[in-house]
């Protein structure tokens, strides 16, 4: 699997980057999954619920499907959370991964920034990013600069950056 994250400060637009493309890469017949960091606690369960009573009575995972999808909860219970290389071994393989968040992750990362957040880019101490999206340049980077709002513009450069296109081993998902 080709891995390729997205990385920035919180509000800067990476899940609406992310979100569009996914369905730009797919079209072109590459099989796509992603992984979401949050920096923060979240739950996909709801009291009262069945899943969340089989959690809350002390279950370490729920499974829960349905004809549609299935998802597991797995519970650290005071350990530790997983580094990114044990959760994509949980994955079924694709032809690209992309990885929203883990900033601090040793992958190819192109970097979401905007100048009006007040937040210092993240490109001058991360070595792994290797492209900025922005609506307006940061100063004094080299780095290749592609526009914010050009999905399809970021989807060339990543499918050329690891190495996707032209593949004969991408995948047509129906």
């Amino acid at each position: 699997m080709k891995l390729f994250g997205i990385a920035g400060w919180s509000d800067s637009g990476k899940t609406t980057l992310l979100a569009a493309l996914v369905p730009i890469l797919i079209a072109r017949g590459i099989a796509v999954s992603t992984i979401k960091h949050a920096g923060h606690g979240f739950d996909l369960d709801r009291p009262g619920k069945d899943s969340y009573r089989h959690r809350d009575a002390g279950a370490t995972e729920v499974l829960i499907t349905s004809p549609e999808r299935w998802a597991l909860i797995h519970e650290l219970r005071d350990r530790p959370e997983p580094p990114l290389p044990e959760l994509l071994a949980r994955m079924e393989p694709v032809d690209l991964v992309l990885i929203e968040g883990f900033k601090r992750a040793p992958h190819s990362k192109l970097e979401v920034w905007r100048g009006d957040n007040g937040k210092a880019p993240l490109f001058p101490e991360d070595p792994h990013i290797v492209a900025i999206a922005c609506d307006t340049p940061p100063a004094d980077c080299t780095l290749p600069i592609l526009p914010l709002g050009d999905a399809a513009a970021i989807a060339d450069f990543i499918v050329a950056h690891v190495g996707l296109a032209g593949n004969a081993n991408a995948r047509r998902r129906a």
